[in-house]
């Protein structure tokens, strides 16, 4: 597929891909005979991996270092190291995840109230601030 079917199909940006392509992230399997990128379903399994890394918070750096561990163990799967890596890897995910999931919880507290608020007529005469 060409990038602009692969960034509908992944909810990212051209511009995203291109970057990616860039600094060596995500490279297109293949180029058209007139130079455009061409990605596999293994590219977009690759970057839908990438895309679920994001709201955790992974930098790029740290993104291509999991993609770097993963194409090892598809490599060479009984890599004690890497496996081990895996480990460290999927245990801060986790943490992650878990502070992910307290914002979440402050963010729909957060809401609640001033919807509330909203509900008790909680305008600009009453003190409150005005939802729109």
């Amino acid at each position: 597929m060409q990038i602009g079917e692969l960034a509908e199909r992944t909810g990212l940006s051209i511009r995203t891909l291109r970057h990616y392509d860039e600094i060596g992230l995500l490279r297109p399997s293949a180029r058209s005979e007139g130079g455009f990128r061409l990605y596999t379903a293994d590219d977009e399994s690759r970057l839908l991996l990438i895309r679920r890394m994001k709201p955790l918070g992974y930098s790029l750096e740290q993104m291509g270092e999991l993609l770097a561990v993963v194409d090892g163990l598809d490599a060479a799967p009984s890599d004690a190291a890497l496996g081990a890596r895996l480990h460290d890897i999927r245990a801060e995910a986790v943490l992650r995840r878990d502070d992910l999931r307290r914002k979440l919880a402050a963010a729909e507290e957060f809401v609640a109230q001033l919807e509330a608020r909203s509900a008790e007529g909680g305008d600009a005469g009453s003190g409150g601030v005005p939802l729109r």
